[in-house]
């Protein structure tokens, strides 16, 4: 992958644009989509080289969404890097987003698999981002209300972050030759592990130091955003006195963590979290037993082992 990227996405005129665009791609990151791509193709019997460009495309896509959240979020932050918009410009910023966003869409239609799956993925590719950004703009609204539901959390979540993993798993699926049956189930898969994923990512949030993390810890909390572990709490009364207060000092983060952690709020995150990624998992019961399902498998236990 990390070859792959700047062959496909090379840096040419006007240098700039592409430097910014490949700012946090070139960062690294772990990378989880387009593996989760790649393994689905070889879960169903294709083979890696054959689809990475659509690997590539789906993690451009995913640094594009990452431009323009960390602009709405005013974060100076990313992979322990100063983020694009800071570096470039909140103008710059967006225009490097929207060429990713371009480019991906590019290079996926470039995959060299049957024209019929090719358009399928990029009608999935197209459909997705849509969803995505219906996603952001619920959580963009919820910061504007007193109360959100768990439900409306978990819509929210599924379109923010779900179906990208889904759209991983299911074109990896399409361009690796999988039955309708065998997609469908890996589309499942990555739809639950990922929301499963984000619901773990909110309490890495609080509880991972920012070393580790790559940016301000509890940024959730003191932007006032209705994760579950705050609404949760909220549900029960407790006073969170940083949320939505735009800044905090350490021991107001620590002592905001400690009540999260007395209320039962981060154990219930992480319960819910675990059972979305036991749920996705046994999704993959329709496929062959094969070395990439068992990484498949071992890339969901991972979504809630790693620190960040």
């Amino acid at each position: 992958m990390n070859e792959a990227i700047p062959k496909l996405l090379s840096i040419t005129r006007p240098e700039e644009l592409y430097k910014a665009g490949r700012h946090l791609l070139d960062a690294g990151g772990k990378r989880l989509r387009p593996t989760t791509l790649i393994l689905a193709a070889e879960a169903v019997g294709g083979e890696a080289e054959h689809v990475l460009p659509a690997a590539v495309s789906i993690e451009i896509i995913h640094n594009f969404t990452l431009i323009h959240d960390d602009i709405m979020d005013q974060a100076d932050l990313r992979r322990g890097m100063p983020t694009v918009h800071v570096k470039w410009g909140t103008s710059a910023a967006i225009i490097a987003g929207d060429a990713l966003y371009s480019k991906a869409f590019e290079i996926l239609a470039s995959v060299n698999r049957p024209p019929e799956r090719v358009v399928q993925c990029v009608s999935l590719l197209s459909k997705t981002c849509t969803d995505i950004c219906e996603g952001q703009w619920m959580d963009i609204s919820f910061e504007k209300r007193a109360e959100v539901t768990e439900q409306e959390y978990l819509e929210m979540v599924e379109k923010k972050t779900g179906v990208l993993y889904a759209a991983s798993a299911k074109i990896g699926a399409i361009l690796g030759g999988a039955t309708r049956e065998e997609a469908d189930a890996l589309w499942e898969f990555g739809r639950l592990v990922g929301i499963g994923f984000q619901i773990y990512d909110d309490v890495l949030d609080l509880i991972t130091p920012e070393v580790i993390l790559g940016k301000d810890r509890g940024g959730d909390i003191i932007e006032g955003k209705q994760t579950l572990i705050a609404i949760h709490a909220l549900n029960k009364g407790v006073k969170i006195d940083i949320f939505g207060k735009g800044k905090a000092t350490k021991k107001e983060m620590d002592d905001a963590l400690l009540l999260l952690r007395e209320s039962g709020s981060l154990d219930y995150a992480m319960n819910k979290a675990i059972s979305y990624v036991e749920e996705g998992k046994s999704k993959l019961g329709v496929l062959k037993d094969t070395k990439a399902k068992k990484l498949l498998l071992g890339l969901a236990d991972y979504m809630l082992e790693r620190k960040y």
